[in-house]
């Protein structure tokens, strides 16, 4: 009996990451579809979609699932997708940035506001949080890729703001006006980047006890798993005890 329920127990869990996994693929093809259409649908001439296709590669996602997603927003068959950003303060004041792509405003905004009332925060307007976070291009590569002052010279030549070499990786930012060169100027001398696009970064982090912690995870959590939203951005730290007791 044990064998069958941990057989059970291996194939919930199988299904489980397969549904995440549908589930990310149609939040990253939403992205290329978006992207193509508001563009030109080559990469190399579109750097919001060439920073959507990296995307999708980065998770394995198929190469007919990119090119159909792109086929679609020529064909001009896709449906008409809202860019919304939502803001807000999740439990312990943690600011919040949500992305969302959505063909239902009503639908998304009803939802993400109860996920906030639901862990005792609460849904602002825009412009609420922003202020507490920078908007920069961000441009990450293996450290395998270069040195870190091979990659400072080839940053700075590129005309980028800052580099933060580990032994992690390399990440390179740079001002949204100046993301497309930069990364492009990168490419040719390192390749194609591990992950590349505009993003939210907090000026500052906020350090949350455990209790906190549980309960923001389960915000970002439960904001992620929703098919509208694409990115979740918060000003927040929680302890390594706390990531190893969720397994993180």
């Amino acid at each position: 009996m044990a064998g069958h329920s941990q057989f059970k127990n291996i194939m919930h869990r199988k299904g489980r990451q397969d549904a995440m996994k549908s589930k990310m693929f149609g939040k990253l093809a939403r992205e290329i579809t978006v992207a193509a259409k508001l563009g030109t649908p080559d990469p190399a001439m579109n750097p919001r979609l060439r920073a959507a296709v990296i995307a999708a590669r980065q998770e394995n996602m198929p190469r007919d699932n990119i090119e159909r997603a792109i086929k679609k927003a020529i064909g001009g068959d896709t449906e008409s997708y809202d860019e919304i950003r939502y803001e807000g303060y999740g439990p312990g004041g943690i600011a919040v940035i949500v992305e969302a792509l959505t063909d239902n405003r009503n639908r998304a905004a009803s939802d993400i506001r109860s996920f906030f009332t639901k862990s005792g925060g609460n849904l602002g307007e825009t412009g609420s949080v922003a202020f507490m976070f920078d908007r920069i291009g961000s441009i990450e590569y293996d450290a395998k890729v270069a040195s870190a002052d091979a990659m400072l010279e080839a940053a700075i030549d590129a005309g980028a703001d800052d580099v933060v070499s580990a032994d992690s990786g390399h990440e390179v930012s740079a001002s949204p006006d100046s993301f497309a060169e930069v990364a492009k100027s990168l490419e040719s001398k390192f390749g194609e980047a591990r992950k590349s696009g505009l993003t939210w970064k907090p000026q500052n982090t906020i350090a949350v006890d455990d209790e906190t912690g549980e309960k923001l995870l389960k915000l970002l959590d439960n904001l992620n798993e929703h098919d509208d939203v694409q990115n979740v951005y918060a000003n927040f730290e929680i302890s390594d005890i706390l990531m190893a007791k969720l397994g993180a």
